[in-house]
């Protein structure tokens, strides 16, 4: 079978035969580290299937509706195994949340009001929320309409400045928002136990404090999600790892009714809420996505933690390191120079089974401050669950490498990418 693998690799793809080497090493051994990943999505995929059976879901689900979209039993069944998997009151899962920028856009705009304040306890959030808070002068945010804004920058070790959060909340401090994720920042995404730790230290400070975490790219990554652990409202992308590559489009909410009900008069507008929006055709796709989640999660998990061996072995920086326990699927790989950013994210692209033509380049992306180059040949334009590579070209010249809807996929695009460097 190793002959044959090694044939393609070295004939069809033109991969080195001393990189196919290195590669069969370093699956070798990581077998152990595979067998846990693999434990924890078979925990999420039981976790999973219980909320389909407990809801009943059942082909007539599948259906569609148009207009308005009332009585769409469909879309309300979607909403309701969401809210069993994270273990919420309410769900709010739709495809006129067209992103995960968006989904947090309409639950902060929905529970903040003019002279409420904002606080982030974990540094700068991720480059496009910056808009959607109003710190770059963006039109139409929080800011703008009267919300006020702090931070608390993290230690210089990552960890949370107790000291200067606890100073920082205030009588006026309504909601507080954890990203859970690293973003374009250098530090490690949070486990859950570390943002139940940090929860019940705000708790302790102020108990009416609405808390909400930016969930992307953290679904099923562990056995349990922020929601379980004392979030008010947890917000993500379905085109990240509960869409499971087959929802083309939306985002979620879950969360506490109150909350999510504010969420759904904000999306749709007061006095209608959850009870329109077509689903358009979409149950099925959110369904079987939420349903394959767990395994295509796993397989992203796998692909990082391969790229992440197979660049410590060529003396390349990365983070999280491939032993280490995983939080989110994203990869950080330290490329010490913008030629090699470049090349690694073109190698992405070559590697892709949509427009593998295309060659890639920095730009002046909407949204960020930094020129950005982004290599995702995906079936879902943007999606993030399945191979993709991004980087802003700033010091110190680092990729983020995430999805893979199988791990074959991710390896091979991790090898093409590599070989196109020309290192080895």
């Amino acid at each position: 079978m190793r002959k044959l693998i090694d044939e393609i690799l070295l004939k069809e793809f033109n991969i080195s035969k001393k990189l196919i080497d290195i590669a069969y090493d370093i699956e070798n051994k990581l077998h152990n580290k595979f067998m846990e990943i693999d434990k924890i999505a078979e925990y999420n995929q039981y976790k999973v299937l219980k909320a389909f059976q407990q809801n009943k879901v059942s082909e007539m689900h599948f259906g569609s509706t148009t207009g308005y979209g009332y009585n769409d039993a469909g879309r309300d069944i979607v909403e309701s195994v969401y809210a069993d998997v994270f273990k919420t009151e309410s769900a709010l899962v739709r495809s006129q949340m067209v992103c995960g920028t968006h989904a947090l856009s309409v639950a902060l705009s929905a529970n903040l009001k003019p002279g409420d304040e904002m606080l982030c306890p974990v540094g700068k959030p991720y480059d496009t929320l910056a808009s959607v808070i109003g710190t770059n002068g963006a039109r139409g945010s929080l800011i703008e309409y009267g919300v006020t804004y702090r931070q608390v920058d993290l230690l210089p070790d990552h960890g949370f400045d107790y000291e200067n959060i606890k100073k920082a909340i205030n009588t006026k401090t309504k909601l507080i928002e954890i990203q859970r994720s690293r973003g374009y920042s250098t530090r490690a995404s949070f486990s859950v136990k570390e943002i139940e730790n940090l929860i019940k230290y705000i708790r302790g400070i102020k108990g009416d404090v609405t808390i909400l975490v930016d969930n992307c790219y953290g679904e099923f990554v562990e056995y349990i999600e922020p929601s379980e652990v004392g979030a008010d409202m947890v917000v993500g992308s379905l085109i990240k790892n509960p869409g499971g590559g087959i929802a083309p489009i939306g985002g979620y909410i879950v969360g506490k009714t109150e909350y999510i009900d504010n969420a759904s008069y904000k999306l749709t507008c007061p006095g209608l809420g959850k009870e329109v929006g077509a689903s358009l055709g979409l149950n099925r796709n959110f369904l079987q996505g939420l349903f394959l989640a767990p395994q295509t999660v796993s397989a992203s998990l796998k692909g990082a933690i391969f790229s992440a061996a197979i660049m410590e072995k060529l003396e390349f920086e990365v983070s999280p390191k491939a032993n280490d326990n995983r939080t989110d699927i994203v990869q950080q790989l330290n490329m010490r120079t913008p030629e090699n950013v470049i090349k690694f994210c073109q190698g992405i692209q070559k590697a892709s089974p949509i427009d593998s033509h295309a060659i890639p380049q920095p730009w002046d992306m909407p949204g960020y401050d930094d020129q950005v180059i982004m290599a995702a040949g995906t079936f879902v334009q943007g999606s993030s669950i399945e191979l993709s590579a991004d980087a802003p070209i700033r010091p110190p010249y680092t990729v983020y490498l995430q999805g893979g809807l199988t791990y074959s996929h991710a390896k091979i695009g991790t090898l093409i990418a590599i070989d196109n460097m020309k290192i080895i």
